[in-house]
């Protein structure tokens, strides 16, 4: 998996512009305070981690691809930066982030009890939240897929491992004993919304 990734950093521009940036920027800043350590789970090139630090807040970032990791430090100097092992441990001390912005992330990995588990223990238990995006599967979006584009959407080979509706989503995150949740659908129009944004406390 390490190796994939590293490939696609490869190839990626030095600084590309993630995807629906303006709109997932304006979920991240309404949730961060100044002064908090902020974690993005899946950092990439870095574009949150510098909008983390602009706003006030101390980033920190983990990646799987050394690739992503350079970009990241270019793109946001003095951000703290940590490569991990694909469903390994999360290199950061117990309770010791306020905020871990998850976002498009969590559909591309294998172990999500792991993962969610680590940010969990990495979240400080007074104030601690997670805020996760990922694309939406609701009914009708499930219905369309089916009709129109079911092998090229499922594809085996593709970077997507797991897909989410509200439901499935908030069951996850219930499973790993997080609480006060709130899981939305957003983005895109009404009944065929792209995004499932949650947020949910340590405690």
């Amino acid at each position: 998996m390490r190796d994939w990734y590293e490939q696609v950093w490869e190839q990626a521009p030095d600084d590309p512009e993630p995807w629906a940036w303006a709109r997932r920027r304006g979920w991240l800043l309404d949730e961060l305070r100044a002064g908090e350590r902020v974690l993005d789970l899946g950092c990439g090139a870095g574009r949150f981690l510098r909008a983390i630090a602009d706003a006030g807040a101390a980033p920190v970032g983990v990646e799987i691809a050394e690739a992503a990791l350079e970009r990241a430090r270019r793109t946001a100097p003095g951000a703290e930066l940590h490569r991990v092992d694909p469903d390994g441990a999360l290199p950061l001390g117990d309770n010791s982030i306020d905020l871990v912005w998850c976002s498009e992330v969590l559909e591309h990995v294998a172990d999500t009890a792991h993962l969610l588990t680590e940010v969990r223990r990495v979240l400080a238990p007074d104030g601690g939240r997670l805020l996760v995006t990922t694309p939406c599967h609701g009914r009708l979006q499930a219905a369309a897929v089916a009709l129109t584009r079911f092998d090229a959407h499922f594809d085996p080979a593709g970077q997507h491992l797991r897909f989410y509706t509200r439901r499935s989503l908030a069951r996850v995150l219930r499973e790993r004993d997080f609480g006060s949740m709130r899981v939305r659908a957003a983005g895109g129009v009404p009944l065929f919304h792209q995004t499932l944004i949650a947020r949910a406390c340590a405690s």
